[in-house]
């Protein structure tokens, strides 16, 4: 098997040329003239702390062992996920209420205008409607209650602002503390160090079951 077969490293690949894209679309959003040199800095930050996401070395807590079996393999099934069907999962753009089935939303019709999911970390409870637009982008959406540890909170926060195509919020009407939604996938976590988290991120980050790989994460909604 070649270099260019191994699956880790091409999924690594496309993350890194969909952060120089994101990178690309905030610079020229800001009209912001960047020096080469300073590019230069910013491009190897932003590999390291990609480096770090994909990895999940620095995540903190938990054994060795249940880290390994959270991100060894990216294709192995996720304990306790719920799964929808892609194809029932409709994808029009509306101006209406939606009522979902399932809280937090994990695909259905939604608004026009995705909410940034850059690695956003937002302190209030996000309209489901443009978060849904975000999952159809391949974001991975971390969603938590009143029950969740301050020190869980932190740590999840951590991870997410270092991780383009996320985002995260509070959300009350959930029946777990923590919840991890991706387009149609979802888990209930038992805490920041569990080895799920590392799994889920890892899988479905720009995973196979995005609607739209590569659309932008930025330029949407932000917290208001």
């Amino acid at each position: 098997m070649t270099l260019n077969d191994d699956p880790h490293t091409a999924r690594r690949a496309r993350m890194e040329e969909l952060r120089r894209a994101e990178q690309a679309r905030q610079r020229r959003g800001r009209l912001v003239v960047i020096s080469s040199v300073t590019a230069g800095v910013l491009a190897v930050a932003g590999l390291v702390g990609f480096g770090v996401y994909e990895f999940g070395k620095k995540d903190g807590g938990g054994s060795s062992d249940a880290k390994a079996q959270g991100s060894s393999d990216p294709n192995a099934s996720i304990a306790g996920e719920k799964d929808w069907d892609a194809k029932k999962l409709t994808r029009n753009h509306v101006t209406t209420k939606v009522n979902y089935p399932m809280k937090p939303p994990v695909g259905g019709d939604h608004d026009q205008v995705w909410m940034n999911c850059g690695g956003n970390v937002y302190q209030k409870q996000v309209p489901d409607m443009n978060a849904v637009h975000s999952l159809e982008h391949g974001a991975v959406w971390v969603t938590y209650t009143d029950k969740a540890s301050a020190a869980d909170v932190k740590k999840l926060a951590d991870k997410v602002s270092k991780t383009p195509y996320s985002l995260m919020s509070p959300y009350k009407d959930q029946s777990g503390a923590i919840m991890l939604s991706a387009w149609g996938k979802q888990v209930t976590v038992d805490g920041a160090d569990d080895p799920r988290v590392n799994q889920f991120f890892t899988k479905y980050v720009q995973g196979p079951q995005t609607p739209e790989p590569g659309a932008a994460c930025t330029g949407g909604l932000d917290e208001q």
